[in-house]
């Protein structure tokens, strides 16, 4: 963890004192911010390495931060909140949140969380330094892997980087059903802390990113999982 860089953004002062504390201890560089506003700005101008937003914080909540960074910086970012509802953790997930972190909470738990998703990337940049299997072609679907760009019809659409993981997951293996603990396993790792309902919210997502080409590449498999699979009207 030497030399990581981490921005937390809190407006409780005794949160960012018992982070600052620990996060030395490690020798994790920590970057503060106290309202959603500081830690936009603060996330363009420092590039961490990774975002922790609370969700209560004045002037700009933490869940409008993480959309406002999301448009720009492609950066893991862990939601930190007392809640502890589905809802919040659904819409953390659906804005491009990686992780969800319910409060009262231990820093080592944050760092153990930090370490899950750095071990979640490095398949991640391998593959792109693989030159096989570079693009998947179904058609009217391109899905180019090493450049991390889908194109519909020609046009290229906007993936946030785990629905982009988990439709390469799924494209890769045409016709075959995976469960939803096996694509949280496969996609989020073994430690991941959230929902299996994960799994639900980034398919959605992606449907709705496919749906111009108006035909069902995503099925689900009741009382199993997902699969992909095309038909003769989006598939060469």
């Amino acid at each position: 963890m030497n030399g990581t860089k981490v921005l937390v953004a809190d407006d409780d002062p005794n949160v960012l004192e018992i982070i600052r504390l620990y996060f030395t201890q490690q020798h994790i560089d920590l970057v503060e911010a106290r309202d959603g506003r500081e830690a936009v700005m603060q996330a363009e101008h420092e590039k961490p390495d990774v975002i922790i937003l609370d969700v209560m914080m004045p002037n700009m909540d933490g869940f409008e931060a993480c959309r406002e960074i999301r448009k720009t910086l492609d950066i893991p970012i862990i939601m930190l909140s007392a809640k502890g509802e589905e809802f919040d953790r659904v819409l953390g997930l659906e804005l491009g949140a990686d992780d969800y972190v319910t409060k009262p909470f231990s820093p080592r738990e944050l760092v153990a969380r930090i370490k899950a998703i750095f071990r979640r990337m490095q398949p991640r940049a391998l593959e792109e330094r693989d030159p096989a299997q570079n693009s998947l072609q179904f058609d009217d679907l391109l899905i180019d892997v090493q450049g991390r760009q889908v194109m519909v019809f020609g046009e290229k659409v906007a993936f946030r980087p785990k629905e982009f993981d988990l439709l390469v997951f799924l494209a890769r293996s045409p016709g075959n059903v995976f469960t939803r603990e096996q694509l949280l396993e496969q996609i989020w790792g073994y430690d991941f802390f959230g929902d299996i309902r994960t799994v639900d919210v980034h398919i959605k997502k992606i449907r709705q990113h496919l749906s111009p080409m108006r035909c069902e590449c995503i099925h689900t498999v009741w009382g199993v999982g997902y699969k992909f699979e095309v038909d003769n009207s989006c598939s060469a």
